[in-house]
């Protein structure tokens, strides 16, 4: 936990929801930036809202990667739940979170470029067809196995195997988390085999 936060500087969370919080009306709010870093924690370690909120009130690497003191008090779990509901509504969060995860690997020199590709399929998909008929396309297939261990370690490691909240737009910011925190993981392995 340590390396993630020396790492990660999640001031861009406060910046992309300062508009969804009013400042001069009713009480103040819990920072945003704690319940994305509860989320996150929720994701890493595959808990419940109430269990990663249980874990966080004993668990001295969960206070220090929450910013806490030890004696302060924690959250409520529907806390989790409303933040998710109202404030990451309307939000790009995946696309926020890729756009970190990019910077950060550009930032540490893991990555040289922040270009990428998506395949969009035609209605007629001949050229995908020609292109799964080519050599290329067979000797790309032979690395497969190594997006399926990503895939499995999202569902086995991360909880993306069984849907933690209700609807789709649950679904997406369990799918974000996920993917932000393998990545982050990832970039810290990344960084260790380099040094």
């Amino acid at each position: 936990m340590h390396q993630i936060n020396d790492l990660v500087d999640f001031s861009f969370v406060y910046d992309e929801l300062k508009n969804k919080y009013c400042l001069d009306n009713g009480r103040n709010a819990v920072s945003p930036i704690l319940m994305f870093n509860y989320l996150l924690l929720k994701s890493i370690f595959d808990l419940s809202d109430i269990d990663v909120v249980e874990r966080s009130k004993y668990d001295m690497s969960f206070k220090y990667f929450l910013e806490m003191a030890p004696e302060d008090l924690v959250i409520d779990p529907s806390s989790l739940t409303k933040f998710r509901r109202l404030r990451l509504q309307d939000v790009g969060l995946l696309d926020l979170l890729i756009q970190k995860i990019v910077e950060i690997a550009l930032d540490k020199k893991l990555i040289k470029s922040k270009t990428y590709s998506v395949t969009i399929k035609s209605n007629e998909h001949k050229d995908q067809e020609a292109f799964q008929n080519s050599g290329e396309f067979k000797e790309k297939a032979k690395s497969c196995y190594k997006i399926e261990a990503k895939n499995s370690e999202l569902k086995n490691r991360h909880g993306y195997d069984v849907a933690t909240s209700a609807g789709l737009f649950g679904m997406q910011i369990q799918g974000a988390m996920a993917i932000f925190a393998v990545n982050l993981k990832r970039i810290r392995t990344l960084m260790r085999e380099s040094e």
